[in-house]
């Protein structure tokens, strides 16, 4: 359990977390003793503290009360007062939607504020007493004790009252940043049960919430107001009265689902059929304790310990489960579906969880590797196309390329879907891939790229450049899956459209550059000037967006020494901190941490040959960008992505191609890694002589045997291989022939 003050390091003690030898994913040490869920709740990270299983559909956690950037998770680490406790919340998306059934205990009269903060208390963070899957908080204006548990598919409050009179508030007007309430419903089903929904429209539009709550002791008195919101909707609070004695708890049990009140009731029939909270907080810890398991580490850094079991907390928050237990969801042709032996998932920010956050997924959890999988195949076969980002049921649009694409090819391509029939998943990418009406992609099918002057109602948002790079990645896992499958015309087709970021290249500026309808490269260009043709980027940061052919981006930038040079520049050029815009954080030179186009480059360095430069920039950010602090992301969690990066370079590889089954190496931070996988193996890296100051690469076995090449691949992985590298203080040559 951590309570976030300064005597946090006073954690167990630091040793060999390495003590799971079945291979099955248990260790005999408490990992969840080391994630802070504060992490990210200061700064730009946009997280929450609340309670959650991993993955689970519901996100327990506290709100504010007021709107907001710094608010967009509900809970902001600097403020201090809280409005409601709330069912449905966002892990650093930079997007201000959900905080569905919203409950508030208050003593009477109620601390009200004038909108949009309302009824609220004061609270203190030395009140605050967080763990995976449990959290706690004093609110200090009512002197009542509020804990927060959670299964998949319901939230579980226990508040502690006072002597007094004591209200539970049920408040299904609330809204706030990008969401609106549309309509409500609440229906009295006995003096301990209620049911109902929330309909409300935002960043998820049309998004229906029904939940089913269950409380642990009868009210005594009810009222119900009725509210018409800011965006003309209708919102009823639910006022449950009770007379409370100093001590007196009551349980209040929800389950939500996109189905029905029905659904939701079978949700909580099945996981909360009683009212015992210390048993489901103790279910939630054990859940995160084998999800934690899933990569075991060793180290005498307790703090590095915490960043990175934090970060592997963080990167299982989502995608989130959608289905039912009875496998029904509610698919984007707002039709009932059935998950049939699979698991459906929503929240997938797929522009920024492609590149490290599902590869991450295959190696430690396959089977929810494949489930999402299979639920962006059928978000496909409701609403038409893959997903770009969708959640409850709607397809939000946000950023750019059709990256589900390549989520599923890397799953096919690593058997996890062997099951499906493979010709309908191709099918299924070409279909989105050739959208011709949307966001440009029949004129970047035309031209070979997404012209900067097109007039295409459907370009909506720019980005000219950046969906033509994006879109180029996004061919060549088309390509790769074509090819695995067997079609070599479409892989032919493929193949060659990955290559169209070469069209956006200009030799005279040495940038990729954004290009008009006749050809010609926009003008003026400034590669450090923030652009509507560039995603939330410059021009240096997305030069380097060619994670698929970067031994052609290196010929293409004059060969490796240049190429190295060009790096070079990256990192060390000056970026004007004065003018950059909200989502450049966690930068070094140009490099931008804090946003996702960046993520891979200083593993390129490995493709000039100086993997010493891909040691020194990659644990520089591991170490001034990442710590155990409410302040310690670089930038936008970004449903687990932000995180995903940190735990791949700890143990001491990347994937620079999300589709190639190849992960780069870098700089360890521990010693030894431990990844349990299937048929009861282990997948070990030690790192010998490593230190704070060795963090180079000297020599690399596997198995035993001198090995030379940069990358580990993925069936090196779940083979239960052992890699062994040998560090030194030196920056040391290359120990590869090729990468």
């Amino acid at each position: 359990m951590i309570r976030y003050t300064k005597t946090i390091g006073l954690l167990c003690a630091a040793g060999l977390l390495c003590s799971c030898a079945s291979g099955e994913g248990s260790s005999d040490v408490d990992l969840t003793k080391y994630v802070n869920t504060f992490v990210g709740t200061d700064f730009t990270g946009n997280t929450y503290p609340g309670a959650q299983v991993p993955f689970g559909m519901v996100q327990l956690s506290p709100d504010n009360g007021l709107p907001g950037w710094d608010r967009i998770a509900g809970y902001f680490y600097p403020d201090s007062t809280i409005a409601g406790f709330s069912h449905t919340h966002l892990s650093g998306t930079g997007a201000g939607d959900l905080y569905d059934i919203s409950f508030m205990p208050v003593t009477l009269p109620a601390v009200e504020a004038d909108a949009p903060l309302g009824i609220h208390s004061r609270f203190d963070h030395a009140s605050e007493i967080s763990e995976p899957g449990y959290y706690k908080v004093s609110l200090a204006d009512y002197g009542i004790d509020v804990e927060l548990t959670a299964t998949e598919r319901a939230g579980i409050q226990r508040y502690t009252f006072p002597k007094g009179d004591s209200r539970v508030i049920l408040n299904l007007a609330k809204a706030t940043n990008w969401d609106a309430t549309q309509d409500t419903h609440i229906e009295l089903v006995d003096s301990v049960t209620i049911a109902g929904y929330r309909f409300s429209t935002g960043w998820a539009r049309d998004q229906k919430v029904y939940f089913y709550t269950r409380l642990s002791r009868p009210f005594e008195s009810v009222s119900m107001d009725t509210v018409v919101t800011a965006s003309g909707g209708i919102g009823l609070v639910l006022n449950l009265d009770y007379s409370t004695q100093k001590g007196d708890e009551i349980t209040v049990s929800t389950a939500i689902s996109s189905t029905g009140i029905e659904g939701a009731k079978r949700n909580l029939m099945a996981e909360v059929p009683d009212d015992d909270f210390e048993h489901y907080r103790s279910e939630a810890l054990e859940r995160w304790q084998a999800a934690l398991s899933s990569i075991l580490v060793s180290s005498d850094n307790r703090e590095q310990l915490r960043v990175f079991y934090t970060a592997l907390y963080h990167s299982m928050l989502a995608p989130t489960i959608f289905s039912d237990v009875d496998g029904a969801y509610t698919g984007p042709d707002r039709k009932i579906h059935y998950a049939d032996g699979w698991t459906d998932y929503s929240t997938f920010s797929t522009w920024d969880t492609y590149r490290a956050a599902h590869p991450l997924f295959t190696i430690i959890n396959p089977k929810a590797a494949s489930d999402m999988a299979r639920s962006l195949l059928a978000f496909c076969d409701e609403g038409g196309r893959l997903p770009v980002w969708n959640m409850w049921a709607s397809e939000t649009d946000m950023m750019i390329g059709y990256h589900s694409a390549a989520i599923v090819a890397d799953a096919y391509l690593k058997g996890l879907l062997g099951d499906m029939d493979k010709n309908k998943i191709l099918e299924a990418c070409v279909r989105t891939a050739n959208s011709d009406d949307y966001r440009g992609i029949g004129q970047y099918r035309r031209s070979g790229y997404v012209p900067a002057d097109m007039s295409d109602p459907h370009n909506e948002a720019g980005w000219s450049m950046s969906k033509t790079l994006e879109y180029a990645f996004d061919d060549y896992a088309v390509a790769m899956l074509a090819k695995s499958v067997g079609n070599g015309d479409v892989y032919d087709e493929f193949i060659k459209r990955s290559r169209n970021y070469r069209n956006t290249f200009n030799p005279a500026t040495g940038f990729m550059q954004p290009r008009n309808t006749d050809g010609s490269f926009v003008e003026p260009f400034n590669p450090e000037a923030y652009t509507e043709d560039i995603c939330e980027s410059n021009a240096w940061q997305y030069l380097w967006s060619v994670q698929h052919e970067p031994d052609s981006l290196v010929a293409l930038l004059g060969g490796a020494r240049k190429f190295e040079e060009r790096l070079d520049s990256m990192f060390t050029m000056k970026a004007d901190t004065t003018m950059l815009p909200i989502f450049s954080t966690g930068m070094i030179g140009q490099y931008a941490h804090g946003n996702e186009p960046s993520h891979h480059v200083a593993y390129l360095y490995n493709y000039a040959g100086c993997p010493s430069k891909t040691a020194e920039y990659v644990s520089r950010i591991m170490r001034t960008l990442y710590s155990d602090t409410p302040a310690g992301l670089p930038g936008n969690e970004d449903c687990g992505q932000m995180s995903a990066w940190y735990v791949f370079s700890a143990i001491g590889m990347y994937p620079v191609n999300p589709v190639g089954g190849e992960y780069q190496i870098g700089t360890p931070a521990f010693q030894v890694v431990e990844i349990p996988v299937p048929g009861r193996k282990k997948f070990t890296l030690k790192a010998h002589n490593l230190s704070p100051e060795n963090i180079y690469v000297k020599s690399v076995t596997v198995d035993g045997k001198l090995y030379d090449r940069s990358y580990i691949t993925h069936d090196m992985i779940m083979s239960g291989a052992t890699v062994e590298l040998e560090m030194t203080g030196t920056p040391a040559p290359a120990w590869y022939t090729q990468h």
